[in-house]
């Protein structure tokens, strides 16, 4: 029996998994090629809740609790399922138990509560200062993002 192939070259028939992006994954930043190629339809604007890092050349989004009113605005991706080692390994997640730069976290978009995913995180700001900032794209003004 023959695969169907979508024109993106993914088979139909591979598990999807959704990814929040916020940081160098955007589309006009560096890491989106890596996204791309496994991209399944339009990301769509959503927000979280949390803080942003500037950690100079990326962010990191440290998660807020539910009492926060913080959000950090980025796009929700539907990706091929083998997306998520590639993305691991440019986020330097390892693994559950393992020294990572970014943990991968499963969160819920902020105004659509049946809308979640997975996201990449730092659990502290590491000592260095929250962004004033809500969005990356904001840090540029030219246009990248969203």
């Amino acid at each position: 029996m023959e695969k169907r192939i979508e024109r993106s070259g993914l088979d139909e028939q591979e598990p999807l998994v959704r990814l929040f992006v916020y940081g160098t994954l955007l589309p006009g930043f560096a890491g989106y090629r890596l996204l791309e190629p496994y991209l399944r339809g339009t990301p769509l604007p959503g927000r979280v809740r949390g803080r942003l890092v500037d950690a100079g050349a990326y962010p990191a989004l440290v998660p807020g609790t539910g009492g926060e009113d913080r959000f950090v605005r980025g796009l929700w991706c539907e990706l091929s399922g083998a997306a998520l080692a590639e993305i691991d390994a440019y986020e330097e997640f390892y693994g559950i138990e393992e020294t990572n730069d970014y943990e991968r976290v499963w969160v819920r978009d902020a105004d659509r509560p049946d809308c979640a995913g997975w996201t990449y995180i730092w659990p502290d700001s590491r000592g260095l200062a929250f962004a004033d900032f809500d969005a990356w794209a904001d840090k540029y003004q030219d246009g990248r993002g969203f």
